[in-house]
């Protein structure tokens, strides 16, 4: 065992069953996060490093198992409840404006749809701009995505996948299912998107409300990461904002998002855009609630209500497969 595999197993042995905490408080967590770690006149190594620090505590689900894997050469956390099994896996993809963030990020959420759902949920450590800008990390996706259906064909019962991502992660998550859906490949069962990022080109400051209402994001930073990942010409490629793209044949989309949120048009455009093409969609949008709200269960309730819609989520579309 590994001192990191060690870190996970005390981590998981933990019970952490702790009152919600008062949206208010919640808030101006969020805010301390965004002026710590999303700051653009930060050096991206330091973003990295103060988001990690902050994040790594994670309040998780008693007897919940973090392993390592290697798939298709990227490092992955492999985040399972005790009952957890093969029949479902979801491929979670981290956020961070392509250029931050890590499997700590969302492993709260992980562990507690792991425990909800008895899936098990992949988390992993693409490549991150601007050392890799695009299509690094939808490369990254493509190949993981790959050598899990591999893997799930040669079992004598094979599962389905479930694809996820929040924030930037989730214009990633959307990115590679278009991209299957380009090339006449099987898709996933089901996408969730949480908070997503789907327009790098939009400008964050027409809104100059939302702007003041997000605590957690702002346009210079979300600026600086869409430059890092890709250079402006290429903000229009369908792979690069996949709200650009036609969303005719997806399989079936959970969105959620806070209205507090700059990039709230983003869920409301696809959504819309998504089932006038014909996608069945369940978009939901909480009032006055910020950018991955989502990724807090057991610490808000709002969190954990959104948790139990992607929970039913992942059973609908099992079922339906």
């Amino acid at each position: 065992m590994t001192a990191r595999q060690a870190r996970h197993a005390r981590h998981a042995r933990r019970t952490r069953r702790a009152p919600h905490v008062p949206p208010a408080v919640m808030r101006l967590g969020a805010r301390q996060l965004g002026r710590r770690c999303l700051d653009p006149a930060l050096p991206w190594a330091v973003q990295r490093t103060r988001l990690d620090q902050l994040t790594r505590a994670s309040l998780l689900p008693r007897g919940t198992a973090i392993t390592e894997q290697a798939i298709a050469g990227v490092r992955a956390d492999v985040i399972t409840a005790p009952a957890a099994s093969n029949q479902v896996t979801v491929l979670h993809f981290h956020g961070g404006g392509y250029c931050v963030g890590s499997a700590f990020t969302p492993r709260s959420w992980a562990a507690h749809l792991s425990a909800a759902t008895g899936a098990r949920v992949v988390v992993p450590e693409y490549r991150l701009a601007p050392e890799h800008p695009h299509p690094a990390a939808l490369d990254d996706a493509r190949a993981i995505w790959a050598e899990l259906r591999a893997q799930l064909a040669a079992q004598a019962s094979p599962g389905s996948i479930v694809v996820s991502g929040d924030s930037a992660g989730g214009g990633l998550a959307l990115a590679l299912t278009l991209s299957l859906r380009e090339a006449g490949q099987d898709l996933p069962a089901g996408v969730i998107l949480l908070s997503p990022w789907l327009d790098l080109g939009r400008d964050r400051r027409a809104d100059p409300d939302l702007v003041r209402r997000d605590v957690l994001l702002s346009p210079s930073w979300l600026a600086a990461c869409a430059r890092a990942y890709a250079a402006p010409p290429a903000w229009s490629d369908p792979l690069v904002s996949p709200l650009r793209a036609s969303h005719s044949g997806l399989p079936e989309l959970l969105i959620q998002a806070g209205t507090d949120e700059l990039l709230a048009p983003d869920a409301a455009l696809l959504a819309a855009s998504a089932s006038a093409a014909g996608v069945d969609v369940t978009y939901t949008s909480w009032p006055r609630l910020w950018h991955d709200f989502t990724l807090q269960p057991g610490l808000l309730a709002a969190a954990d209500s959104a948790l139990a819609q992607a929970a039913w989520f992942v059973a609908r579309v099992r079922l339906t497969a």
